[in-house]
């Protein structure tokens, strides 16, 4: 297998996608795929589709395809090919001696635009696990110097160490990375067991990559997290405190994205980030309702949270991107609220609040008491973590009512109890 440096040329991709199903949208994927390119600095010239039976074994496309790509690399004068599904070792290998180019596959790229976006020392390392991990399993009877393991579109992120081809070194690595992501994990752990202490609900905002997700945490919160139109802006998980209009609070945490076709590499590597949204009270699904494949991007997103275990929480649909829609018209009934919005402009963001608060009064148990003096403590843990409808000043104390989430109903009450 051989590594590839390109610094100051120009990435000039060609997209190779194979239909196997005739309701497989594969022209749909490779457009993601070209996104996926843009984002990481590369010029998609030319996209070239086969429909088989099967992906061919040994060189992914057929014989006579591989001779059209080799014409449309010569006529584009691209420098590398990037195919749209998870290759093997066999396949990238004959695939570069038959181009004559480099040769790089969905995942190779996602992990590339992840070692780019990685900022915090924790999405460091987990790219960098899955960097090797996927690199581990093109090791095989391997003996060249492997120059950098990025080997994606540039030089970039954690991917530029100089490692020999070793084996043994590489696991040596994984298993130094692994235990350095277990600490990370017992401190996000560490983490959210202090949230649930402190009673509030926990709201995970999920979605597609791209959706608006951000954009929505920095409307909503002034968290000024990075909210670019590009995919995977952000990796790291942000979590920021909302506040409801009856005073309530909420907090709400921004998730990596999701993206047909995750590799299963990103979602070992990634689990205690996307573990968010297993972990969290309820879920804010963001869904960009301006893109035609909106319905396949609610789809994936179902799917990866099935796969992630999380399950069984109420959730608020947000169809997005409201200002840039027209007379598209999309349900979603895996929700239990569906809210129309726009995250950049702040439209149908009340309705949302409205929600939150009518979801956390659900959770909570009314009451109606008479608190002495002393015990005013008590009335600013309800206005904290709860709702006050009312308080009264009488002789004989405060009179109350008001809703409290069950965990701390019992340590409310007044001392007459």
């Amino acid at each position: 297998m051989r590594f590839y440096e390109f610094n100051d040329v120009e990435e000039r991709v060609i997209l190779i996608g194979v239909q196997t199903r005739e309701d497989e949208d594969v022209a749909a994927s490779l457009d993601e795929l070209e996104e996926l390119a843009e984002t990481a600095g590369a010029v998609t010239v030319a996209k070239v589709i086969q429909n088989r039976e099967a992906v061919h074994p040994g060189t992914y496309i057929g014989k006579g395809k591989i001779e059209e790509v080799a014409a449309l690399i010569q006529e584009y004068d691209a420098n590398g090919v990037i195919c749209d599904d998870e290759l093997s070792p066999a396949q990238l290998n004959n695939l570069e001696r038959e181009l004559d180019c480099k040769v790089m596959d969905r995942t190779l790229l996602i992990l590339d635009i992840f070692a780019a976006r990685a900022v915090s020392s924790e999405g460091k390392i987990q790219v960098e696990l899955a960097q090797l991990r996927y690199r581990a399993a093109r090791l095989v009877g391997l003996r060249e110097s492997l120059s950098r393991l990025g080997g994606g579109i540039g030089t970039r992120g954690p991917g530029e160490k100089k490692l020999e081809t070793d084996r043994r070194l590489i696991r040596t690595r994984i298993s130094a990375l692994k235990a350095e992501l277990f600490q990370v994990e017992k401190h996000r752990e560490l983490i959210r067991g202090k949230r649930s202490r402190g009673n509030l609900k926990t709201a995970a905002i999920v979605g597609y990559t791209n959706a608006g997700k951000s954009t929505l945490l920095n409307t909503l919160t002034g968290a000024g997290i990075l909210a670019e139109d590009k995919l995977f802006a952000t990796l790291d998980p942000t979590t920021r405190v909302l506040e409801l209009k009856d005073g309530q609070q909420i907090l709400l945490t921004d998730t990596v994205g999701f993206i047909r076709k995750l590799p299963h590499h990103l979602v070992e590597a990634f689990k205690s980030t996307l573990e968010e949204a297993k972990y969290a009270d309820y879920i804010i699904h963001v869904v960009d309702a301006s893109n035609p494949q909106a319905e396949l991007q609610m789809h994936t997103v179902y799917e990866t949270l099935r796969e992630l275990g999380a399950t069984g929480k109420k959730i608020i649909t947000l169809l997005n991107k409201q200002d840039k829609v027209k007379d598209v018209r999309i349900r979603d009934l895996q929700a239990d609220y569906t809210v129309k919005c726009s995250a950049r402009s702040g439209e149908g963001l009340e309705e949302l609040k409205d929600v939150l608060a009518k979801i956390l009064a659900e959770s909570q148990i009314y009451l109606e008491e008479l608190f002495s003096y002393k015990e005013a403590g008590k009335i600013q843990l309800i206005r904290e973590y709860g709702s006050l409808l009312s308080e009264e000043y009488t002789a004989d104390g405060i009179a109350v009512k008001a809703r409290v989430p069950a965990e701390i109903f019992v340590s409310v009450l007044p001392e007459s109890h």
